[in-house]
């Protein structure tokens, strides 16, 4: 088995380590967060746990614990300030990931390098630019989004997500792109089924899909005012993806033919990350609508990256 970084034991971090310890995904996980207070106590509060589960060794350490590591999250980043530019956010987001990737590069310069932080897409390109071996570092990009698809799909449906195979592309984010033409439930697409088994199914329900997978994360937080336990499973089907070498598809972020833009794709995931990507047939509407999606990560980063190169630093 294998150890796992987590940096950042926020509600994100610690959710994503407590849920590799309850499937036993890696055999030790060291948690890093600048408050070690915070750290050694979700850390203990994990481990506590584990000779009920699968007795996953979980700890805090510092960076040169992450030596051996096959996969380091990171969940660490700074959230925006009253009346903060997005771009000011981002340089300093941008500042923080230029001292956590060299310091995960000097012990670990094998590791997966997982990026979980908002905002994902640009945070997987900042990082990318950092690390010597981009095609190391991916971001965890729709792969939530693309989960709620399927469960709101499958609701209306009456049929368990885990038989409905959809996926959202593109930003994690606004301009998310929502993969209807290749959707699938049994075999069929969406529209077949749901003409089959006579339910109702037409462009204004699935616009109201669209806007609630877009808008999942704020409905939570207006409930709770955090999402960790969502994000926290998808952690960890990533992460078994990659320990395990399982060669599985999921829509994660990383590089593609847009330029100086990292959005998320079906991508094969096994142990070196990212080993392939993968692109579904998509209508006319739904290339527009990524490259959109692309446009919009591209001015949202202008400022902050050019020619894959840092300029706010």
């Amino acid at each position: 088995m294998a150890k796992v970084g987590v940096i950042g034991a926020g509600f994100v971090g610690a959710t994503a380590a407590y849920a590799m310890m309850l499937n036993g995904t890696c055999s030790e996980i060291v948690l890093i967060d600048r408050d070690e207070a915070r750290a050694k106590a979700e850390a203990a509060d994990i481990a506590h746990g584990a000779p009920l589960a699968k007795g996953v060794r979980a700890y805090a350490g510092d960076y040169p614990d992450l030596k051996g590591a096959a996969l380091v999250v990171i969940a660490a980043g700074s959230n925006q300030k009253p009346g903060e530019s997005r771009l000011n956010l981002l340089a300093r987001n941008a500042a923080i990931l230029a001292s956590i990737v060299p310091q995960i590069v000097e012990v670990a310069p094998d590791a997966v390098v997982l990026l979980v932080s908002n905002p994902v897409d640009i945070m997987t390109s900042i990082a990318r630019a950092l690390h010597p071996t981009p095609s190391l570092v991916m971001g965890s990009g729709t792969i939530l989004d693309s989960a709620r698809f399927r469960q709101l799909i499958g609701e209306r449906a009456g049929v368990n997500a885990r038989y409905v195979h959809s996926y959202v592309m593109g930003e994690h984010g606004d301009s998310s792109v929502m993969c209807w033409s290749s959707a699938l439930i049994a075999g069929m697409p969406v529209a077949t089924f749901m003409r089959e088994r006579k339910i109702p199914w037409d462009d204004k329900i699935m616009d109201a899909i669209a806007y609630d997978v877009r808008n999942a994360a704020l409905s939570i937080i207006a409930g709770k005012h955090a999402t960790y336990y969502g994000i926290g499973i998808a952690v960890n089907s990533l992460a078994d993806a990659i320990i395990n070498d399982r060669h599985a598809v999921y829509t994660a972020s990383g590089g593609c033919a847009f330029d100086d833009v990292c959005l998320s794709l079906p991508r094969l995931i096994g142990r070196k990350g990212i080993l392939e990507t993968l692109m579904p047939p998509l209508n006319k509407d739904e290339s527009v609508a990524l490259s959109h999606s692309a446009q919009v990560l591209y001015d949202a980063q202008e400022g902050v990256l050019k020619d894959g190169k840092l300029v706010c630093l």
